[in-house]
């Protein structure tokens, strides 16, 4: 590691085992960059994997929620919690993914400022109106509440994965925030 990605004085392990170096390389090359989030988890390797086979379960597994949507998901969540870290590296990710009837990459920028400007469909109004519920005031859900997500078209395993996804990023953006964890600086020019 180059530079310092968090405010705390733990390094990756060096070396890193091969089947961790592997996951670095194939970022790499995919990506551009390793992101820091997985270099600051590199100082113990257990808690990497586990964070990483939640994340790429999370986001990239099996769901009714496009890609695209837990990725909206993701900002929506780190703009309430204000997060730095992760503010930045999915709304990267949401300006590039954006389809230009969605707005494109104005749609990231909406996303992160305040996503209830943006043209969206009402079951997207939905599934975030959700999320701001689960990460504000969880407790205060209800049947009702879910049952609106069912009359947007969401199956009970859309919820489910719509609350994890939340969670998750309530979970993430308060260590992110705790320990100063930067962002690549490669993600700020992306798909601008």
């Amino acid at each position: 590691m180059t530079q310092q990605v968090t405010a705390l004085d733990l390094p990756m392990q060096d070396p890193l085992p091969e089947r961790t170096q592997k996951y670095f390389d194939i970022c790499q090359e995919k990506l551009g960059m390793v992101p820091n989030v997985l270099k600051a988890h590199a100082f113990d390797i257990p808690k990497l994997e586990a964070f990483t086979a939640l994340y790429n379960d999370l986001m990239l597994g099996e769901s009714g929620l496009s890609k695209l949507e837990r990725e909206m998901i993701a900002v929506v969540v780190s703009a309430i919690n204000h997060c730095f870290y992760c503010l930045t590296a999915h709304g990267a990710a949401v300006r590039e993914m954006a389809p230009k009837e969605m707005g494109g990459p104005v749609l990231g920028e909406m996303m992160v400022m305040n996503w209830r400007v943006a043209d969206l469909s009402p079951r997207q109004r939905a599934m975030l109106a959700f999320t701001v519920q689960v990460t504000e005031a969880s407790a205060t859900i209800e049947e009702a509440d879910r049952q609106v997500l069912r009359d947007h078209g969401f199956s009970d395993r859309d919820i489910w994965d719509i609350a994890n996804v939340a969670g998750f990023f309530n979970m993430t953006n308060r260590i992110a925030s705790a320990v100063d964890m930067r962002p690549n600086p490669e993600y700020h020019g992306q798909a601008r």
